[in-house]
């Protein structure tokens, strides 16, 4: 209990750190969603080094992702939400969550941070860095998206998978680079915030095949 009790007071400092910001940024509400977004995934190690197991971590991201729905139905915290498009992006952020703790908690830790980690830094840092420096952009069904934030997002998750490789001790492999560019061109297509399901669950299961299991190979 007692470790649950400091994941839901980590949630809380990320959304009262969110809501000190929309002090200064009252207007900015894709920055205020993307610190949410990027401030939630540290609770996958976080978790992990409290020894939550499977069950309680599904249980819990299950509640969370129907609390989300509720959201949608009802709009009792906009700010999650809250952008210039229709999206689901939060909901499938938590369903994505659900679904590689179900395939990888006990079976590849390492692809479950990987894959999660990728979307959360890369894509987060991809829309605050991309809507705040201009650079050439282009549309993909109707989305906008723009060099600078594409070229963070490689940057960001080539990084993001050779430190989590490396702290696995794995080799350097080509396939870091590969998994890189597969969630970048991932990323591209975000029509309804799709790219939150889509991206962490093909590159969690892109390091569990081309990093995980060569090493064990």
């Amino acid at each position: 209990m007692s470790n649950f009790a400091l994941i839901f007071g980590y949630i809380i400092f990320i959304f009262l750190i969110t809501k000190l910001i929309k002090n200064f940024y009252p207007e900015n509400q894709e920055l205020l969603r993307k610190i949410i977004h990027i401030g939630i995934g540290p609770l996958i190690p976080f978790a992990k080094f409290l020894a939550i197991e499977q069950g309680a971590a599904l249980f819990f991201t299950g509640g969370i992702s129907l609390l989300i729905l509720i959201n949608y139905l009802y709009k009792l915290f906009p700010i999650i939400e809250d952008v210039d498009r229709k999206s689901f992006g939060t909901l499938f952020y938590c369903l994505s969550l659900f679904i590689l703790i179900s395939i990888f908690w006990d079976k590849d830790p390492l692809a479950l941070i990987a894959g999660y980690f990728v979307m959360t830094f890369g894509d987060g840092l991809a829309g605050v860095i991309g809507k705040n420096i201009k650079s050439k952009d282009w549309k993909v069904f109707k989305q906008k998206k723009s060099f600078i934030g594409t070229s963070t997002m490689f940057i960001t998750s080539f990084i993001v998978v050779s430190i989590v490789g490396y702290l696995g001790n794995y080799d350097f492999y080509f396939y870091y680079f590969c998994i890189a560019i597969i969630a970048t061109l991932l990323e591209q297509i975000s029509i309804i915030g799709i790219d939150n399901l889509s991206v962490p669950i093909i590159s969690a299961f892109l390091f569990n095949s081309l990093v995980t299991n060569i090493k064990i190979n």
